[in-house]
C-alpha cells in the first residue's frame, strides 16, 4: 500500500485525536450553542462528501449502463442505510443531548454508551475514506489522489470539533483528563480500521466499487438525518445549526471541486 494512502487513512483519525486533546486546554465544557454549531458543521461536511465524493463518482463509474447508471448507486445507498439501521438496533448507545438510550437494554454507563454512539457514526466516515482510496488504488479515472485527500481533509476538519464534543463532556462527568482524552481518541480509532477493511473488500471485488461508494454515502446520510440534525435542532430555537451546516457543506464542496 502506498505511503500516501496510509497517511490519507490516518488524517481523519488525527483530527479526532487533536480535538480530543482540547480537554487538556479548556477548563469548561462547550456551551450549548457551540455544540449545536459544531454538530451542524459536521452534518454539512458529511452531506457534501456523500454527494461529491461518493454518489456522483458512483454514478459516473456506472455510465456504461446508460439510463440505468443510477441503479448501483441506489442499491448501494439503501444497503448503507439498512446497515446502519441494523447496527442501531443491535448495539446499545446513547446520543449526545439525549436521556434515552437506544438498542438492547444494558447496564453500561451513560459515558460508555455515548462513546459507542460516536463510534457507530464514525464507521461510515472511515468506510467513505477507505472506498475512495480503494478507487484511487484501482486506477479509477474519476478518483484521483487529490480528490481522496480532499475527502480525508474534510472528514478530519469535522472530526476536530467532534473530538472536543466527546472528550469535554466525559471530563465534566468526572473522568480524569487522560481518560477523557483516551475516550475521544478511542472513538475515532474505528475510522482507519473500517477504512482499511473497506480497501481490502474493494480490492477483492473491484467491480463492486460503485456499490461501495454509494454504500458509504447512505451510511453517512443515515447518521446525519438520524443523529446529527436532531442534535443541532434541540433546545431553544436558533439558526446556528443551519448556518453551520451551510458552512460545512460549502467547505467540503469547495475542497472536493478544488482538489479533485
Amino acid at each position: 500500500m502506498e505511503a500516501s494512502t496510509i497517511y490519507g487513512l490516518l488524517i481523519p483519525f488525527a483530527g479526532t485525536s487533536l480535538g480530543s486533546a482540547c480537554v487538556f486546554f479548556l477548563k469548561k465544557s462547550l456551551g450549548d450553542l457551540i455544540q449545536r454549531g459544531l454538530t451542524g458543521f459536521a452534518s454539512g461536511v458529511m452531506v457534501a462528501a456523500s454527494i461529491w465524493s461518493l454518489l456522483i463518482p458512483a454514478i459516473e463509474q456506472s455510465s456504461g449502463a446508460g439510463s440505468w447508471s443510477f441503479l448501483p448507486a441506489v442499491i448501494g445507498f439503501w444497503a448503507g442505510i439498512l446497515f446502519l439501521l441494523g447496527l442501531d438496533k443491535m448495539i446499545p448507545h446513547l446520543h449526545r443531548r439525549s436521556q434515552q438510550s437506544e438498542g438492547p437494554r444494558t447496564h453500561l454507563q451513560p459515558s460508555t454508551m455515548m462513546l459507542l454512539a460516536v463510534t457507530l457514526h464514525n464507521i461510515p466516515e472511515g468506510m467513505a475514506v477507505g472506498v475512495v482510496y480503494a478507487g484511487y488504488l484501482a486506477g479509477d479515472e474519476q478518483i484521483t489522489l487529490m480528490s481522496a485527500l480532499a475527502l480525508s481533509l474534510g472528514i478530519a476538519i469535522q472530526n476536530f470539533p467532534e473530538g472536543a464534543i466527546i472528550s469535554m463532556p466525559l471530563r465534566a462527568e468526572g473522568m480524569g483528563k487522560a481518560q477523557a482524552f483516551a475516550g475521544g481518541v478511542l472513538s475515532g480509532a474505528v475510522e482507519p480500521l473500517s477504512a482499511l477493511l473497506t480497501i481490502l473488500a474493494a480490492g477483492l471485488v473491484v467491480p463492486a466499487l460503485p456499490y461501495l461508494l454509494s454504500f458509504a454515502a447512505g451510511a453517512m446520510l443515515y447518521v446525519v438525518v438520524e443523529e446529527l440534525i436532531p442534535e443541532m435542532s434541540q433546545g431553544k430555537h436558533s439558526n446556528i445549526g443551519a448556518v453551520s451546516f451551510s458552512l460545512g457543506f460549502t467547505l467540503m464542496m469547495a475542497l472536493d471541486v478544488a482538489l479533485g
